[in-house]
Protein backbone atom coordinates (compact mmCIF):
# COMPACT_ATOMS: atom_id res chain seq x y z
CA UNK A 1 0.00 0.00 0.00
CA UNK A 2 2.20 2.82 -1.17
CA UNK A 3 -0.06 5.39 -2.50
CA UNK A 4 -3.96 6.38 -1.16
CA UNK A 5 -5.71 6.58 -4.36
CA UNK A 6 -8.68 4.40 -3.79
CA UNK A 7 -11.17 6.55 -2.72
CA UNK A 8 -13.25 4.02 -1.10
CA UNK A 9 -10.40 3.28 1.58
CA UNK A 10 -10.92 5.20 4.95
CA UNK A 11 -9.26 8.29 4.81
CA UNK A 12 -8.25 9.15 1.18
CA UNK A 13 -11.03 11.57 0.47
CA UNK A 14 -8.46 13.54 3.21
CA UNK A 15 -5.83 13.76 0.63
CA UNK A 16 -5.90 16.50 -1.93
CA UNK A 17 -6.22 15.42 -5.68
CA UNK A 18 -2.59 15.37 -7.51
CA UNK A 19 -2.84 17.87 -10.51
CA UNK A 20 0.50 19.43 -10.82
CA UNK A 21 4.13 19.26 -10.48
CA UNK A 22 5.07 15.93 -8.22
CA UNK A 23 3.82 13.75 -5.50
CA UNK A 24 5.14 11.43 -2.81
CA UNK A 25 4.12 8.91 -0.62
CA UNK A 26 5.55 7.90 2.60
CA UNK A 27 3.75 4.81 4.37
CA UNK A 28 4.44 2.75 7.55
CA UNK A 29 1.93 0.61 9.39
CA UNK A 30 2.35 -2.33 12.41
CA UNK A 31 -0.21 -4.86 13.16
CA UNK A 32 -1.18 -5.47 17.00
CA UNK A 33 -2.35 -8.60 18.02
CA UNK A 34 -5.84 -7.82 18.97
CA UNK A 35 -8.31 -5.19 17.87
CA UNK A 36 -8.80 -3.44 21.60
CA UNK A 37 -4.98 -3.27 21.60
CA UNK A 38 -4.77 -1.60 18.19
CA UNK A 39 -7.52 1.01 19.59
CA UNK A 40 -5.61 1.97 23.00
CA UNK A 41 -1.86 2.65 20.99
CA UNK A 42 -3.88 4.25 18.22
CA UNK A 43 -4.73 7.07 21.27
CA UNK A 44 -0.98 7.31 21.27
CA UNK A 45 -0.14 7.59 17.54
CA UNK A 46 -2.87 10.23 17.04
CA UNK A 47 -1.32 12.34 20.17
CA UNK A 48 1.93 12.46 18.36
CA UNK A 49 0.52 13.71 14.72
CA UNK A 50 -0.68 16.40 16.64
CA UNK A 51 2.27 16.98 19.14
CA UNK A 52 4.29 18.76 15.83
CA UNK A 53 7.18 20.11 18.34
CA UNK A 54 8.36 16.52 19.00
CA UNK A 55 8.36 15.68 15.32
CA UNK A 56 12.07 15.80 15.84
CA UNK A 57 12.52 13.88 18.30
CA UNK A 58 9.58 11.21 17.06
CA UNK A 59 11.69 10.74 13.61
CA UNK A 60 14.59 10.06 15.35
CA UNK A 61 16.87 11.80 12.51
CA UNK A 62 18.73 15.43 12.60
CA UNK A 63 17.12 16.43 9.52
CA UNK A 64 14.55 19.27 9.65
CA UNK A 65 13.39 21.04 12.93
CA UNK A 66 9.78 21.57 13.20
CA UNK A 67 7.81 24.21 15.53
CA UNK A 68 4.21 24.78 16.35
CA UNK A 69 3.09 28.30 16.38
CA UNK A 70 -0.13 30.07 16.61
CA UNK A 71 -1.81 31.86 13.76
CA UNK A 72 0.53 35.04 14.48
CA UNK A 73 3.55 33.05 14.16
CA UNK A 74 3.99 32.75 18.00
CA UNK A 75 5.34 29.59 19.10
CA UNK A 76 3.47 27.40 21.42
CA UNK A 77 3.46 24.17 23.37
CA UNK A 78 0.39 22.64 22.71
CA UNK A 79 -1.54 20.33 19.98
CA UNK A 80 -1.91 21.46 16.92
CA UNK A 81 -5.57 22.90 15.32
CA UNK A 82 -6.86 23.94 12.79
CA UNK A 83 -4.85 27.74 12.02
CA UNK A 84 -1.99 27.28 12.86
CA UNK A 85 1.59 27.30 11.66
CA UNK A 86 4.38 25.15 11.34
CA UNK A 87 8.18 26.51 11.16
CA UNK A 88 10.18 24.63 9.62
CA UNK A 89 13.84 24.97 10.11
CA UNK A 90 15.80 23.06 6.95
CA UNK A 91 19.81 22.01 7.35
CA UNK A 92 21.51 25.28 5.20
CA UNK A 93 20.34 28.71 4.43
CA UNK A 94 16.46 29.61 4.83
CA UNK A 95 14.71 32.18 3.12
CA UNK A 96 14.80 35.62 3.56
CA UNK A 97 11.21 35.93 2.81
CA UNK A 98 10.93 33.48 5.83
CA UNK A 99 13.11 35.02 8.12
CA UNK A 100 15.50 32.33 7.60
CA UNK A 101 12.84 29.38 7.84
CA UNK A 102 9.86 27.69 5.55
CA UNK A 103 6.44 28.10 6.82
CA UNK A 104 3.44 26.19 6.13
CA UNK A 105 -0.04 26.76 7.77
CA UNK A 106 -2.95 23.91 8.70
CA UNK A 107 -5.15 24.16 6.41
CA UNK A 108 -7.68 21.04 7.90
CA UNK A 109 -7.55 18.60 10.73
CA UNK A 110 -10.28 15.98 9.77
CA UNK A 111 -11.12 12.66 12.02
CA UNK A 112 -13.40 10.16 10.75
CA UNK A 113 -14.79 7.20 12.16
CA UNK A 114 -16.10 4.25 10.61
CA UNK A 115 -17.04 0.91 11.86
CA UNK A 116 -13.74 -1.59 12.17
CA UNK A 117 -12.16 1.66 11.59
CA UNK A 118 -10.70 5.22 12.38
CA UNK A 119 -8.67 8.31 10.89
CA UNK A 120 -6.96 11.57 11.57
CA UNK A 121 -5.74 13.42 9.19
CA UNK A 122 -3.59 16.64 8.82
CA UNK A 123 -3.45 19.18 5.95
CA UNK A 124 -0.46 21.45 5.70
CA UNK A 125 -0.01 23.95 2.48
CA UNK A 126 3.18 26.32 1.88
CA UNK A 127 2.26 29.64 3.36
CA UNK A 128 3.13 33.00 4.17
CA UNK A 129 5.71 34.10 7.28
CA UNK A 130 3.18 35.37 9.88
CA UNK A 131 5.31 37.45 11.70
CA UNK A 132 5.70 39.56 8.29
CA UNK A 133 3.24 41.82 6.32
CA UNK A 134 4.61 39.81 3.16
CA UNK A 135 2.19 38.08 1.22
CA UNK A 136 4.66 36.06 -0.46
CA UNK A 137 4.74 32.13 0.21
CA UNK A 138 7.85 31.41 2.27
CA UNK A 139 8.64 27.72 1.53
CA UNK A 140 10.63 26.04 -1.06
CA UNK A 141 7.39 25.02 -2.63
CA UNK A 142 5.09 26.82 -4.27
CA UNK A 143 1.33 27.62 -2.39
CA UNK A 144 -0.69 24.76 -4.67
CA UNK A 145 1.66 21.94 -2.53
CA UNK A 146 0.30 20.22 0.04
CA UNK A 147 1.17 17.59 2.94
CA UNK A 148 -1.18 15.54 4.46
CA UNK A 149 0.28 13.60 7.19
CA UNK A 150 -2.62 11.08 8.19
CA UNK A 151 -2.69 8.09 10.92
CA UNK A 152 -5.44 5.28 10.39
CA UNK A 153 -6.41 2.40 11.62
CA UNK A 154 -8.18 -0.53 9.99
CA UNK A 155 -9.10 -3.23 12.30
CA UNK A 156 -5.73 -4.20 14.39
CA UNK A 157 -3.53 -2.49 11.96
CA UNK A 158 -2.18 1.11 12.11
CA UNK A 159 -1.35 2.67 9.25
CA UNK A 160 0.84 6.26 9.54
CA UNK A 161 1.38 8.38 6.17
CA UNK A 162 2.94 11.28 4.55
CA UNK A 163 1.36 12.29 0.85
CA UNK A 164 2.91 15.09 -0.61
CA UNK A 165 0.87 16.44 -3.58
CA UNK A 166 1.41 19.19 -6.46
CA UNK A 167 4.73 19.72 -5.30
CA UNK A 168 6.69 22.31 -7.55
CA UNK A 169 9.47 24.86 -6.50
CA UNK A 170 8.97 28.25 -5.41
CA UNK A 171 11.15 30.14 -7.71
CA UNK A 172 9.23 33.00 -8.66
CA UNK A 173 9.22 35.30 -5.53
CA UNK A 174 10.50 38.84 -5.53
CA UNK A 175 13.99 37.81 -4.00
CA UNK A 176 16.96 36.09 -6.27
CA UNK A 177 18.73 34.51 -3.72
CA UNK A 178 15.66 33.20 -1.92
CA UNK A 179 14.46 31.41 -6.07
CA UNK A 180 18.19 30.08 -6.38
CA UNK A 181 17.75 28.64 -2.88
CA UNK A 182 14.35 27.02 -3.19
CA UNK A 183 15.25 25.81 -6.92
CA UNK A 184 17.85 23.73 -4.98
CA UNK A 185 15.78 22.52 -2.10
CA UNK A 186 12.83 21.93 -4.33
CA UNK A 187 14.79 19.96 -6.71
CA UNK A 188 16.23 18.02 -3.91
CA UNK A 189 12.41 17.04 -2.69
CA UNK A 190 12.16 16.30 -6.39
CA UNK A 191 14.63 13.75 -6.19
CA UNK A 192 13.60 12.67 -3.19
CA UNK A 193 15.72 13.83 -0.19
CA UNK A 194 12.52 14.80 1.74
CA UNK A 195 11.23 11.17 1.41
CA UNK A 196 13.51 9.80 4.11
CA UNK A 197 12.51 12.57 6.79
CA UNK A 198 8.95 11.82 5.90
CA UNK A 199 9.66 8.08 5.93
CA UNK A 200 11.34 8.39 9.24
CA UNK A 201 8.58 10.70 10.37
CA UNK A 202 5.65 7.97 9.84
CA UNK A 203 8.27 4.68 11.43
CA UNK A 204 8.99 7.00 14.58
CA UNK A 205 4.80 7.56 14.98
CA UNK A 206 4.31 4.12 14.99
CA UNK A 207 6.82 3.20 17.55
CA UNK A 208 5.69 0.79 20.65
CA UNK A 209 8.56 1.92 22.67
Amino acid sequence: METNRENNEPGAAHVPPQQTGSEMNAVEKIELASEAEAIQFFKTVKGRLLDVNRWTEIAGVGMSEFFLTDADGNLVQRKATNGDHIRIDIPGPGTQTGGGHDWVTIEEIKAQVLDDAEVLSMTARPSANPLTSSEETAHFLTDQATSTFQVKRIGNTIYAEEHGRNEIPNTGTENTLDNIRNTFVGWGAKVGFSYPQWKALVKGLLNLN
